[in-house]
C-alpha cells in the first residue's frame, strides 16, 4: 500500500493541494487502488445493475468489512468521490498523510466534528463532487453479524442534496483480507452495483424509508450469496 504512494509522492502532493484539482487525484488514486488489489493477489470483479452516469453526483454506500474496502471502492466507482471516514485512518504511515488532505475525517465520539463533516460534505457535493460513506459507522467487532444498522448521516445529506443514493454489495472483502490479522487468502474479490435510490422530491421526513430501503439491498443481496 505505502510503496505506490511513495513513488509517486511528488505527483499526490501537487494534486492534493488544491480542491479544484482532485478529479486529477482521484484518477491517480484509482491507479493507486488497482496496484494494490492486484499486487495483494485479489482479483476484482465488479457487476452492474444499471450503468453509471458519470456527470452526476451520487451518494455511494456499502457494506463495511474490510482493510480493502476504500481500495475496493475507488476501483468498483469512476465518479470522482470523497469518502467520509474515521479519523483514526490518518494515523496509519504515508496513507494517512493523503488521506486526511482527501478526505472528510469524523471523530464519531465528538459532536462537534459531526456538524463540521456535515458542513465540508455540503460544500463537497455543492461542486458537484460525489460522496462515499460506509453507513454502518464501522466494522462490527461481531465479525458474525452480516450487516450492522445503517447510521443517518448518508440518507440525511443525500436527501439534502436531492442527490441519488447508490448501493453497493462487497461479498469477498471479508474472506480476502479481514480485521483479523493472519487471515484471509488471494483470490476472487466480487462487488454489485445495484440500482439507484432516488431521493427526488423527498424530505427528512423519508429518511428511515430510505435508509432502510438501501439497508435491505444490501443485506438481501449478502444472503442471497451465502445460500448460493
Amino acid at each position: 500500500m505505502g510503496i505506490p504512494i511513495i513513488l509517486m509522492f511528488p505527483v499526490l502532493l501537487v494534486l492534493t493541494s488544491r480542491e479544484q484539482w482532485y478529479p486529477q487525484f482521484f484518477k491517480v488514486a484509482r491507479f493507486w487502488a488497482k496496484i494494490v488489489l492486484y499486487g495483494s493477489g485479489f482479483l476484482p470483479k465488479v457487476t452492474h445493475e444499471v450503468v453509471v452516469d458519470h456527470k452526476k453526483s451520487y451518494m455511494f454506500v456499502a457494506n463495511h468489512t474490510s482493510m480493502t474496502d476504500i481500495m475496493f471502492m475507488l476501483y468498483c466507482v469512476k465518479n470522482p468521490f470523497v469518502f467520509v471516514g474515521k479519523k483514526e485512518l490518518a494515523k496509519i504511515p504515508i496513507f494517512g498523510f493523503f488521506y486526511k488532505r482527501t478526505c472528510i475525517l469524523v471523530d464519531r465520539n465528538s459532536q462537534r466534528s459531526r456538524k463540521e463533516v456535515f458542513d465540508r460534505a455540503h460544500a463537497r457535493l455543492h461542486n458537484g463532487t460525489s460522496i462515499c460513506i460506509f453507513p454502518e459507522g464501522g466494522v462490527p467487532e461481531d465479525q458474525s453479524i452480516l450487516l450492522d444498522d445503517f447510521k443517518d448521516g448518508a440518507f440525511r445529506l443525500a436527501i439534502d442534496h436531492q442527490i441519488p443514493i447508490l448501493p453497493l454489495t462487497f461479498f469477498d472483502n471479508k474472506k480476502r483480507f479481514s480485521y483479523t490479522f493472519f487471515s484471509g487468502s488471494p483470490g476472487i474479490m466480487r462487488g454489485h452495483i445495484h440500482h439507484e435510490i432516488s431521493t427526488k422530491g423527498r424530505t427528512q421526513e423519508h429518511k428511515k424509508e430510505i435508509k432502510e430501503r438501501v439497508r435491505t439491498t444490501i443485506l438481501t443481496a449478502l444472503q442471497n450469496n451465502k445460500t448460493s
